[in-house]
């Protein structure tokens, strides 16, 4: 399979996706309207920019390296679509993820505000990692994209976390399994980036495709399908208890 039927049936499935979610998703609350919402527009936007790749209008070529002043002998495909995909999708998955952190709390502006400035940062540098092409800039960039990474996850293991720590079990238990999931998904990204033609050309360009089509359907349609469906379960339980407290007023 080469790359470019990959990211044919990406945009598919992406879009099959994206239409589910919004389709099985409830709206009893705003809360949980808002959660279809975010999860369902998250694998449609990156069906519009898997579609920019598959038809060749989000990638360019790129030398694969510069010795001095001479023109590259080889070039690469440097797909700059997926780092729009991911300016726009990664913060909707924050904000779900923090709004999910402070269920019925206070929700205080400054963690996820925090967390998608480090998110943006981590995602413009890189793209200057990919887009570089001598090398000691392109890896300075990488650093420099890991740290602002680093800083997404505090916010999401300390700062939300603690915010988490005063809600109810089934919340506390939906957030920690959801930041699971995107932790462990998006720790994969800068690994296969790394080792892509982009990075060290270990592995080879259809290679490198396939798996960030298959994290990106995993972390934006499983993944929405799964959080919309726990947070069904948490919005059933706010309005029984609503029910409950209506009822013994009304007595």
């Amino acid at each position: 399979m080469n790359a470019n039927t990959i990211l044919w049936a990406t945009t598919i499935v992406m879009l099959a996706g994206g239409l589910l979610i919004l389709a099985v998703g409830k709206r009893r609350t705003a809360s949980e309207g808002l959660q279809t919402a975010l999860h369902g527009i998250v694998p449609i936007i990156a069906a519009c920019l898997y579609f920019a790749m598959a038809n060749g209008q989000g990638l360019v070529l790129l030398p694969t390296s510069v010795a001095g002043p001479d023109v590259a002998s080889s070039t690469r495909i440097f797909y700059f679509a997926r780092y729009i995909d991911w300016t726009f999708t990664t913060p909707l998955l924050l904000l779900s993820l923090w709004l999910t952190s402070v269920h019925s709390g206070p929700k205080r502006p400054g963690p996820i505000a925090g967390a998608v400035l480090a998110d943006v940062l981590m995602i413009a540098t890189a793209f200057a990692f990919g887009a570089s092409i001598v090398s000691w800039i392109k890896w300075t960039w990488f650093i420099v994209s890991c740290a602002a990474f680093l800083g997404v996850y505090f916010v999401i293991w300390v700062s939300q976390r603690q915010a988490n720590a005063t809600e109810r079990d089934d919340v506390r238990a939906m957030y920690g399994r959801n930041a699971t999931i995107l932790s462990v998904l998006w720790l994969i990204y800068p690994l296969i980036l790394a080792v892509s033609p982009d990075g060290m050309n270990v592995v080879g360009d259809a290679t490198a495709v396939l798996v960030i089509a298959v994290l990106d359907v995993l972390a934006k349609v499983v993944y929405g399908l799964m959080s919309v469906a726990s947070d069904g379960k948490v919005t059933e339980r706010d309005l029984a208890e609503q029910g409950r407290g209506t009822a013994v007023a009304a007595g």
